[in-house]
């Protein structure tokens, strides 16, 4: 082969073709591959810079951060940006707001009509209870809907990516009752931090920035013929309310604390004193389509390649 300049190359690795393939892999793929061109080229990129990179998504991939790390660089909120926009022009932007999923969702957590207890009693935080209902948009309750919710324990750590913890602690699933209403019971949970001493934290700490999430829960929210909804609440009051290191905290997201509400009519609960109360009602879009309304991470439920 001839020696070659960069422009030539970057055409030979954009042109050499034997087969079809996927025109929309290609063409994602040739927009990246030549910014990262152009990258090499502009910002004079050392082989020991590259090399360094390589072996950093390397230990990246091993670690199992990578949704972690596009939270942390602001993909995941710029995909919710974008379809928010969509929504707008499309005149949908009425309900709940969307927020990024994260990537600590697990699926088939326990399932309960009306209200659940999500936490074991082994932590003794603040005893919290959020209720509220599921609504459509013009305001009837959506009955039979399930909110799947799921949150950090006193470490800021999740079960099943945390080995001391049981299977599916701080995780539920709760049908709503005829009148779209749903409550549960846990702990005001704290925020968290990236692990430190992982690829995240390396790649975060050369950056000068911090790792951290203001407390929040998460919920998935479906209902029959209604658009599943992805989102979180944030407690008010945490240090990083406004300075969020995956910048998913939104105005409409910020709930309430009821501080010193009665324990009256929340036996069923085990709940036996004055607690901290939240009232918080989803409100869920009609589903535009089956793809709409379909149950399930955002990341598990995507395919490796697209048309």
């Amino acid at each position: 082969m001839a020696e070659l300049t960069p422009s030539q190359l970057l055409e030979l690795v954009h042109g050499t073709q034997v087969a079809a393939g996927t025109p929309r892999v290609r063409e994602l793929t040739r927009r990246i591959v030549t910014d990262l061109f152009r990258t090499i080229e502009d910002c004079n990129v050392k082989p020991d810079e590259f090399w360094a990179v390589v072996q950093w998504l390397t230990r990246l991939g091993a670690s199992g951060q990578v949704a972690l790390v596009t939270a942390g660089l602001g993909f995941d909120r710029l995909l919710d940006i974008r379809e928010d926009e969509a929504d707008r022009a499309a005149g949908r932007s009425d309900g709940t707001p969307r927020a990024v999923e994260g990537p600590l969702y697990v699926a088939g957590a326990p399932l309960s009509k009306g209200e659940a207890r999500l936490d074991d009693g082994s932590f003794e935080g603040a005893v919290l209870v959020m209720e509220g209902r599921v609504l459509d948009t013009g305001g009837e309750p959506v009955a039979g809907a399930i909110v799947d919710l799921w949150h950090a324990n006193e470490h800021g750590l999740y079960s099943h990516f945390d080995p001391d913890q049981k299977p599916y602690n701080l995780r539920r699933r709760i049908e709503t009752d005829a009148q779209g209403r749903y409550r549960f019971r846990s702990f005001l949970p704290p925020g968290y931090a990236v692990p430190p001493n992982s690829p995240t934290s390396e790649l975060f700490d050369a950056l000068g920035r911090h790792g951290n999430r203001p407390a929040h829960i998460h919920f998935m929210i479906t209902g029959r013929g209604m658009r599943t909804l992805t989102t979180q609440v944030n407690i008010p009051g945490d240090t990083f309310l406004d300075d969020d290191f995956a910048f998913a905290t939104r105005d409409g997201l910020i709930v309430e604390l009821e501080q010193g509400a009665s324990a009256e009519g929340y036996k069923s609960l085990d709940v036996r004193a004055p607690f901290t109360r939240v009232r918080f009602d989803f409100v869920l879009q009609k589903a535009a389509n089956e793809r709409e309304a379909a149950a399930g991470s955002r990341y598990a439920g995507t395919t490796a390649t697209a048309d």
